[in-house]
């Protein structure tokens, strides 16, 4: 155990060394990299239990809330999902691969999209960290993802709450920080190739990393790939519209030196999903397919999307002393097309291009008797444009800038930290006459306006060894976000979504206090953990379906509309988990997740908010079969089931949505290394999902709410049926 723990802790310290700063004594730089390769070299040799809950040691180190402290240390609640935990999940994307941790849910748009929600937030309320900058992609749109390749991602931190001050505005809900791999050590070349095949959708990946160090001079380069036909499920059938294609290449080049590091990583992003309609047969109740569509196709439907994301990032490090100094330069440039015209098919409506640079400059310091700080200013400047012929949101400029500072002390067995944050942001926005020739004020489908917004986050905690393996946290925190381009300005059809949105550029920023409860209990035969926050949101920023007198939805091209306006919120709930593992083999795991969002001084019918996820409980069991073996490793089999409660508190004004039943999938997994002279020649995992094809919709799909089946009554659109997967990643080393 001694052994994995130190693993666990070397490969966190190292790999935080392309996320925030960590406080490394710069002699030590050297023997670590050393250490670290030895580790790697053995971890073929020595058994490391693959269980889920062996990611929540206490030595693992986080960086995402005072820049690198252990995770028993950190008073906010922080969930870290390993390298082997992401290579052994089934999934279509990023945020699907980590949406089974506790108080995390998705937003999707059939199987190709999906959006992060933390304990019930999402959208522009949490920030995505990836390669040491937030992730910018116009998150504001229901169906916009995140576009990040899941081959690329290392390790993840989800931080719960705003306690985090390094990410500024937005980081109401928490954070999702996406860690790349560690650089090698010195002398040390690998690649390695994974490929993989679902059956439902026909999904077929691959993914080629080659990797290496020579005198200090680093790389990683990747290229992955993707498609998948129309998913299918037992009510629907095959579901016109939800193909995808994705390519993705990254390339890190460095220099790796004893005083730090200089590093720039240049990624592209390219997804091609299709947009699912759900128009139907008033007679057949069928989903409605164009002549001569093959539901099998990794063509593009019409109509679909088209995103590419662009990403440059300097990252350089510099150790001061024992301390360490961070600056970060980012451009992103992310382009959203829609393609809406049989007629005219390389003709795209909706083209929204969006201008990104990330700036970020922070000072580590050393410890000094149990004290550590952290300083730093960090913000970004934006550009939107419209190039296509249809338009949703103005033209604009945006600004912001917050400066931070973070404490902690150790005294004991008692660890305190906090600090407080100051935002600024500025966006203009740019005006758009409907007709260039028009005068009038009433032709203009955008009026130009300008607004500025600030606030003041801060967060203080405390985390105690009541025993020494039991744990108590508490953590109170106050966030603020800046409402975005969207939520302000909207004035046209979201094809995607099949809305027609209206701004209100009167809103005001949310903020918000949150208070954490959290202990955790680990023993050589029980492992649990129990989080509870309170969370109070002032001005909370929502879209409400409109209706006129007579109840009616009210339409506007002939698409129904909504528009963004706010009230008060309260947000209760929390998560726990339990691990029970009798026998080293034998693991018994048991999650249970609860939000409850409030609108206060609210009718019946608006008392909910809008995209609250269902209660969730995930009881699996695990047993390994093979630990250490001379030609299987790791060899396991996990039976699972994945229980969403019935959704009664659901935001029913105007019929904006509806209570979703309750629904319980089986799912299967299973999987081994395979070695021979003690070497890992390739990994294997099976899965089975929704092994009873049970046809249900989740309470966060977006397809749920499409058109009404004339024969069965039923609306809307059902996830995908029963999935068998295989997966195999197979290193190469040089």
């Amino acid at each position: 155990m001694r052994t994995i723990l130190k693993s666990i802790l070397l490969m966190s310290l190292y790999s935080s060394a392309t996320a925030p700063a960590m406080a490394i004594n710069r002699a030590n730089h050297d023997k670590k990299d050393a250490n670290i390769h030895e580790e790697e070299t053995n971890d073929s040799t020595r058994h490391q239990p693959l269980t889920e809950s062996s990611v929540k040691l206490n030595e693992v180190v986080v960086t995402g809330l005072t820049g690198s402290q252990k995770l028993k240390q950190s008073p906010a609640p922080i969930s870290f999902v390993s390298a082997r935990q992401l290579e052994m999940q089934p999934s279509t994307n990023i945020i699907d691969a980590i949406a089974h941790q506790p108080g995390v849910s998705q937003i999707t748009t059939g199987s190709g999209i999906s959006k992060p929600v933390i304990r019930g937030l999402g959208y522009n309320r949490m920030v995505v960290v990836n390669d040491g900058i937030r992730q910018e992609g116009q998150q504001w749109g229901d169906e916009h993802g995140i576009e990040i390749d899941p081959a690329s991602v290392h390790s993840v931190e989800i931080l719960k709450g705003p306690a985090s001050l390094m990410y500024g505005s937005d980081a109401m809900a928490g954070v999702l920080i996406f860690h790349s791999a560690p650089t090698l050590a010195k002398g040390d070349m690998r690649a390695n190739f994974s490929t993989g095949y679902q059956t439902n959708n026909g999904l077929f990946d691959y993914s080629l990393n080659f990797a290496g160090n020579q005198g200090g001079f680093v790389w990683n380069t990747r290229y992955s790939g993707k498609m998948a036909h129309a998913y299918k499920n037992k009510y629907d059938g095959y579901v016109f519209g939800s193909s995808l294609r994705e390519q993705a290449f990254s390339q890190l080049l460095g220099w790796n030196y004893r005083q730090g590091h200089s590093h720039l990583t240049l990624d592209y992003y390219h997804l091609t999903p299709g947009i699912v309609e759900g128009e139907r047969d008033e007679k057949t109740g069928e989903l409605e397919v164009p002549d001569g569509y093959d539901a099998k196709s990794y063509g593009k439907p019409m109509p679909y999307q088209q995103i590419h994301h662009y990403k440059a990032v300097l990252d350089n490090s510099w150790f001061l002393g024992d301390g360490n100094l961070k600056f970060l330069l980012g451009y992103q440039q992310n382009r959203r097309q829609e393609f809406e015209e049989e007629e005219n098919p390389k003709e795209c409506g909706l083209d929204f291009m969006l201008h990104t640079i990330n700036y970020d400059l922070h000072y580590l310091s050393p410890e000094m008797n149990g004290w550590k700080f952290s300083t730093g200013i960090n913000g970004m400047w934006q550009q939107s444009v419209n190039k296509g012929s249809e338009f949703l949101i103005p033209d604009y400029h945006l600004f912001d800038y917050g400066v931070f500072a973070t404490v902690s002390k150790e005294i004991g067995k008692l660890n305190l930290s906090g600090g407080i944050r100051y935002d600024h942001r500025h966006l203009h926005s740019e005006a758009l006459r409907e007709e260039d020739d028009a005068e009038s004020n009433d032709s203009f489908r955008f009026q130009a306006f300008k607004r500025s917004f600030e606030g003041v986050t801060g967060s203080i905690g405390l985390a105690y060894e009541i025993l020494p393996d039991f744990n108590l946290k508490l953590n109170l925190a106050r966030g603020f976000r800046a409402p975005n381009i969207s939520e302000l300005a909207s004035n046209g059809v979201h094809e995607g979504t099949q809305r027609f949105e209206l701004g209100n550029t009167g809103l005001k920023p949310e903020n918000s206090w949150q208070f954490d409860l959290g202990l955790d209990y680990s023993s050589p035969i029980i492992s649990a953990e129990l989080s509870l926050f309170a969370n109070r949101i002032n001005h909370y920023i929502y879209s409400e379906k409109l209706a006129d007198e007579n109840n009616q939805p009210v339409l506007i091209d002939d698409t129904p509309a909504y528009q963004f306006t706010s009230g008060d919120a309260r947000i209760l709930g929390g998560e726990a988990s339990i691990d029970i593992h009798p026998v080293e083999q034998l693991h018994i795991g048991n999650t249970f997740s609860y939000v409850n969002s409030v609108q206060l001084h609210q009718p019946s019918e608006s008392k909910y908010l809008p995209f609250t996820p269902a209660p969730r409980w995930v009881s699996d069991v695990r047993y390994e079969f093979v630990c250490d073996g001379k030609t299987f490793d790791h060899l396991f089999v996990k039976l699972q089931m994945d229980c969403n409660l019935r959704q009664n508190h659901y935001f029913a004004a105007n019929d904006t949505e509806t209570a979703t039943p309750s629904y319980t999938l089986l799912n299967m997994y299973a999987g081994t290394d395979v070695k021979l002279h003690g070497k890992r020649l390739f990994s294997l995992y099976l899965s089975g999902e929704n092994l009873t094809n049970r046809a249900y919709q989740n309470h966060l799909s977006r397809l749920k709410y499409l058109d009404v089946n004339q024969v069965t009554g039923r609306r809307g659109v059902y996830n995908m049926g029963r999935n068998f997967s295989i997966k195999t990643v197979v290193p190469i080393e040089l």
